[in-house]
Order: C-alpha cells, then sequence, then structure tokens
C-alpha cells in the first residue's frame, strides 16, 4: 500500500511517500510563502524519485491545520483533487500531531500566530494529550511537556502519521482547521 503525506500549514512543507513499512520519499520543502508554487511539483518530484504514479497511490494523508490560512489550503485542496479525480482514499490529521510525531514523550507543538499567540496542543506518539487551541504561547507552556517543537524544527515520523490518520468520509467537504477567524473576518465583525 503506498501512502502519499502532504502538510503545507507551517513554513515547512512536508511531503512523503510511504510504502506498506518501509519510507520511500521524504522532504521538507522551507517556504516564503510560497507552498502554492511547489506543492503540485513537489508530488511529481515525489513519484518520479520513487518510479511511481498517482495510479499507484492508495491512501492520501493530509494535514489540514492550524497553520497559516493560505498554506493550509494548499495541502488540503491538493489532497482533496487528487482523492477526488483519482479515486483515493483520503485521510486528515493536525498539522500540531504531524509536527509532534517525530519527537518522544510529552510533546509541546505549536505555530506562530502573532502578537505572542501561538496555534498549539500537547501530543504523545501524535495523540492529542492538551487540546489544540489558539492560546498565548505562555498559558500554553504552564502544561506538563518534556519537549517543545515549532514550524522551524520540527521532524515528522510517517509511521506514527499512518496510525493517527483518520479517514474523511466526503472528502469535498473537508475543510481546513483554522481555530480562529481570519484577520479580514475578525475586521469584519469589529
Amino acid at each position: 500500500m503506498l501512502t502519499l503525506i502532504l502538510d503545507s500549514a507551517t513554513k515547512n512543507m512536508y511531503i512523503a511517500l510511504v510504502e506498506d513499512n518501509k519510507l520511500l520519499y521524504e522532504k521538507y520543502y522551507l517556504g516564503a510563502n510560497d507552498h502554492a508554487k511547489h506543492i503540485v511539483s513537489g508530488i511529481e518530484l515525489a513519484l518520479k524519485d520513487t518510479n511511481k504514479t498517482v495510479k499507484d497511490i492508495n491512501k492520501i494523508i493530509c494535514g489540514v491545520g492550524p497553520g497559516s490560512y493560505t498554506g493550509v489550503r494548499m495541502a488540503v485542496t491538493v489532497a482533496k483533487m487528487m482523492s477526488h479525480f483519482a479515486n483515493i482514499p483520503l485521510y486528515k490529521i493536525s498539522t500540531l500531531s504531524l509536527m509532534s510525531s517525530g519527537s518522544e514523550g510529552l510533546v509541546l507543538a505549536q505555530i506562530d500566530a502573532r502578537r505572542g499567540n501561538v496555534f498549539g496542543g500537547i501530543f504523545r506518539n501524535g495523540e492529542e494529550v492538551v487540546k489544540e487551541s489558539f492560546t498565548s504561547l505562555d498559558e500554553l507552556m504552564k502544561n506538563n511537556h518534556d519537549k517543545v517543537v515549532s514550524q522551524d524544527d520540527f521532524t515528522v515520523c510517517p509511521f506514527t502519521v499512518i496510525k493517527n490518520a483518520v479517514v474523511v468520509e466526503e472528502p469535498m467537504l473537508l475543510v481546513p482547521n483554522y481555530l480562529r477567524d481570519t484577520e479580514a473576518e475578525r475586521n469584519l465583525c469589529a
């Protein structure tokens, strides 16, 4: 079984291909708000480097955020389209769970949300221990944790991601997990 894993919610876009229990391809793309420019070519490169095609993919796992508003939408949109048009089952995972998956113990995963706030949660083996939320970093740090990972310094264990991913019954209805309104929405309501 060939699994494609995608996440574009942070500065580091992540693409991996796993076949059964073997990691075939893994790449982190450090972005400059340009994941849209590289996500499709990144998938093409992964397939080319492993001598695979889209038809070989049996499962797609997509990080659904929280994170960068535009970034989150890139992987979700590409994953939905691939799932729909190639008839590939789609699974989702929290970006924070994905970020914590490569670390041991209680992992505080956080993404800068500006003005002293973060999107964060605490995970063990990629499973949520402290519910992810939009909060202050100071408040999140009060929780018991062994390690902190951020959008700048995380590693992914694709096998943990596969284990924790949840099937999306209606792929075309999948929406990103933003955890808060966009700035435009907040300004509109002010």
